[in-house]
Formats: structure tokens, C-alpha cells, sequence
């Protein structure tokens, strides 16, 4: 850890009487798999959701409104990231997670019964970017305050493991989408999933949102923070977010920089539903299988990973996975779009699933060690909204673009290629220039 960094930060105190590892991590990921589950669900249900609020008599255009509003939200994730985040660092991790979740779950109501364009019109579409718009504000705080109260519950020998289940829960979220996904198109007709089949998944994700509520009220704040916030001066704990921009700026650009590839690959595979019907003209069903098992893969393989790493180091990993990325990602999808059967894409799928396990399986911890206590969460989620909304969101809007323009489907594979490659950078500045393992 850079000097800049180290010298705010304090000794792990897990292990004092207060909340349980285990209780602590529950309270965490229970927010983070509601969010990655609304996200996927939006996503892999874009097409209907296209039609339902966004029609067209150019399918293409319906769909890319439907993703348009779908990164747009992205671009509030920054501000939710700094009013969450600083809330965070300023009056304790858990007051942060507790307003995130109820954010959450406000939009995801909105997003449940909100009546169709051929109902009520234009409020519709106005009524859906409300709801996002919602839940990328609270998105924006719920990384950073759920990784560092994670980490800062959990002993100093565990720590990138417990942060690697943080990615995990991203994982588990996907699951749970992906089999609503492939039951929904399997057991109903087009007519019907349309008309109401789309929202049942919003409907489960209101069910969970009260259990995250009961549980993170039930936690204490973390003790590194409630030690910190007992040891420092008023000002320097109500003043993260210019502290952070005073002084910070490049632990937040590496912290941005590392993060590129994980989340340019996670939203692609959100987008493999939409790319099975559109380019491969498979069924969606199979692309929801698809996303099924690299949602397993991501939640099973990613804590092992995370396991390793606590022993042999976070950069070397992290750096085999992006070269691996660099050099598979476009002879992957050529030989997908040769050879589009239901069983290629399952295979192309989960070998991108793989690789961003590894990479991201010490991710988390990596951005939290970059930052000091006093701004570690202003810091991750303001790092990881910029990144994942300027680098996920947009990723199938981007995908789509690339693929008019070339007029190929494997224009997909460039944005890999490139996340990879900036990740790399940032990588090799935060082994080198800030002296994080």
C-alpha cells in the first residue's frame, strides 16, 4: 500500500465482542445480490421490456432505448457514490447500507407495477429512467459501504477472501435472474410474458428487500470505523469527499482502471440473452442458460480464487486473467459466429465466466487497500461507479454500436480487448506506483 494510503490506515480489530463475521457479511451481500439480481433481470428481459415501454417499428431502436435507459442510469451512480459514499465515511458503513437498500427497493417497486406506453404513454418510459435512476444512486454507495464493512469486520489473514464473496453474491444475483429468465421463456407464451411475465422477477426482488432491512439493522457498525471515528477530528471525518479529490485522485484512477475489464465482461454477459435472439438467432431460453452457468461459476469459482489469492497475491492473478482475455476474446466469438448451436454459446459463455472469476475474485479487497479508512468508501464507490458506468452500463449499448457499424457480430470481442488492456495499466501503476500486492 502506497504511504498516501498506509498512513491512515489502522490494524483489523475483528475478533472484539460485537457483530459475528458471518452476520456481518449476511447483512452485506443480502443488498449487493438484490442489486446485481435487479440488474440482470432488466437486462436479460430487455427485448420485452423494449416493446412493453419503449415501441418501435424498428426492433433494433426499442432495444437500444431499452439499453440506453439501462447505461443512462449508470451516469447517477457517481453522485450516489459520493452522497451514500461520504455519508459513509462521515456517520458509519451501516447507516449507508441501510439508506442504499431502501433506495433499492423503492425502484424496484416503481419498475414492478408500472403500467405499459400503451397504457398511459410517455410516463411510462419517463416512469421506468425515474426507477433506474433510483436504483443507480443507490448502487453508487452500496459497493463501497458493503466491501469495507465486510473487510473491516473480518481478521487480516481472511480478508481478500471475505471481500472476494462480494463478487460471489454478484454471482448468486445472476443466478437467481437467469432461472427466472429460462422458467419465464420456457413455460410462457411470447403474449403473455409480455403482458405480465416480465414482472414476476421484480415482484421476488421486493420479497428479499425487507430480510436485507431486518438483518442490516440488526449489525453493529464495523470497529475500525467506530475507532476511527472515536480517534480523529471533526474535520477530517466530515470532509471525505475533498480529501479524496485534494489528494486522492490517483488512487482513484487506478482503483477506476482496475476495475475496466471485470465490469465491461459481467454486463456482457448480461447481454448474451439479447445476443443469442439477435446475432446467433438462438432462443432465449439457451442464452438464459447460458448466463445461468457462468452466474454459477461466478458465485462457486470466485471464493476459491479469493482463497488463493490471501496466499499468493492479488496482482499476479489479476494479470494473468486480462492477458488471457486479451488474447481468447475475439478467436472466441469468431468461433461462436461460426458455429452458433445452443452448445457453443453455453461453452463461450461459461470460459468467460471462468476467466472473470479469477480476475475479480480479489478485486474488491484490491480497491479497498488502495484507499485510507478515512475515505475508503467515498473512494471504492466513487471508483467503481465511474467505472461501471462508463464501462459496464454502456457495454451492450456499445456492443450493438460496434456490431452496426463493422456489420459484424464479433465486434463484440474489440471492447474486451480494450477493457483488458487499460486494466492491465492500472494494474501494473498499482503494483508499481503504489506498492499494493
Amino acid at each position: 500500500m502506497s504511504a498516501q494510503a498506509s498512513k491512515f490506515s489502522s490494524a483489523s480489530v475483528a475478533g472484539e465482542k460485537g457483530t459475528s463475521l458471518s452476520r456481518a457479511v449476511g447483512a452485506s451481500l443480502i443488498g449487493n445480490t438484490l442489486e446485481w439480481f435487479d440488474l440482470s433481470v432488466y437486462a436479460y428481459f430487455a427485448v420485452t421490456i423494449g416493446k412493453v415501454f419503449f415501441p418501435s417499428d424498428d426492433s433494433s431502436l426499442s432495444l437500444l432505448m431499452a439499453f440506453g435507459t439501462f447505461g443512462i442510469s449508470f451516469l447517477i451512480r457517481p453522485v450516489g457514490a459520493m452522497v451514500l459514499g461520504g455519508y459513509a465515511d462521515r456517520a458509519g458503513r451501516k447507516k449507508s447500507l441501510t439508506m442504499s437498500l431502501t433506495l433499492m427497493l423503492l425502484g424496484t417497486l416503481m419498475i414492478a407495477v408500472m403500467p405499459s406506453y400503451a397504457t398511459i404513454g410517455v410516463w411510462a418510459p419517463a416512469g421506468i429512467m425515474l426507477a433506474r435512476l433510483l436504483q443507480g444512486f443507490s448502487a453508487g454507495g452500496e459497493f463501497g459501504s458493503s466491501t469495507a464493512f465486510m473487510m473491516e469486520h473480518a481478521p487480516q489473514r481472511k480478508r481478500i477472501f471475505v471481500a472476494s464473496l462480494q463478487f460471489a453474491s454478484q454471482g448468486f444475483g445472476t443466478v437467481i435472474a437467469s432461472l427466472f429468465g429460462y422458467f419465464l421463456t420456457k413455460n410462457l407464451a411470447p403474449a403473455a410474458m409480455q403482458d405480465w411475465g416480465w414482472r414476476v422477477p421484480f415482484f421476488f426482488g421486493l420479497s428479499i428487500a425487507p430480510v436485507g432491512l431486518y438483518l442490516r439493522s440488526k449489525v453493529d457498525e464495523t470497529p475500525e470505523f467506530s475507532s476511527k471515528a472515536a480517534n480523529s477530528d471533526a474535520q477530517t471525518v466530515n470532509k471525505p469527499i475533498s480529501e479524496l479529490f485534494r489528494g486522492q485522485k490517483l488512487l482513484m484512477l487506478v482503483a477506476t482502471g482496475v476495475l475496466i475489464i471485470s465490469t465491461a465482461s459481467t454486463f456482457l454477459i448480461k447481454y448474451m440473452p439479447t445476443y443469442a435472439v439477435e446475432n446467433l438467432k438462438l432462443s432465449q431460453s439457451t442464452g438464459f442458460l447460458a448466463t445461468l452457468l457462468a452466474g454459477l461459476i461466478l458465485t462457486f469459482v470466485t471464493p476459491v480464487v479469493g482463497l488463493m489469492a490471501d496466499k499468493v497475491g492479488r496482482i499476479r492473478i489479476m494479470l494473468s486473467a486480462a492477458v488471457v482475455y486479451i488474447v481468447l476474446a475475439y478467436p472466441f466469438f469468431l468461433w461462436l459466429n461460426a458455429n452458433p448451436t445452443d452448445t457453443s454459446l453455453l461453452l463461450i459463455v461459461c470460459l468467460i465466466g471462468l476467466i472473470k472469476a479469477v480476475y475479480f475474485a480479489p478485486l474488491a479487497s484490491l480497491m479497498s487497500d488502495i484507499f485510507p479508512i478515512e475515505t475508503r468508501v467515498t473512494g471504492m464507490s466513487l471508483s467503481y461507479s465511474i467505472g461501471v458506468s462508463v464501462f459496464g452500463g454502456f457495454a451492450p449499448a456499445i456492443s450493438i454500436f460496434l456490431i452496426k457499424i463493422t456489420g459484424t457480430p464479433v465486434a463484440t470481442s474489440y471492447y474486451l480487448v480494450a477493457a483488458s488492456g487499460l486494466s492491465i495499466c492500472a494494474l501494473i501503476a498499482a503494483a508499481v506506483k503504489l506498492k499494493v500486492k
